[in-house]
């Protein structure tokens, strides 16, 4: 499932930096580090790697 905003983009990238060992864990903050302890490398992956081109900077959480 690919990121549905730049912000959930950038925040699974700093979840799997720290998920690889590249950042520390106590570096995160806010959904980062929700999606840090509740997703999987692969997920986080997938995320991260969406294109971003053409996304919003943030959606509703009703979306």
């Amino acid at each position: 499932m690919p990121a549905k905003s730049k912000a959930q983009q950038k925040a699974a990238g700093a979840a799997l930096s720290a998920k690889r060992g590249e950042t520390k864990v106590s570096d995160l903050q806010g959904a980062s580090k929700d999606m840090y302890e509740s997703m999987t490398e692969a997920q986080l992956e997938d995320y991260a790697s969406t294109d971003h081109d053409d996304l919003p900077e943030t959606v509703d959480d009703d979306e």
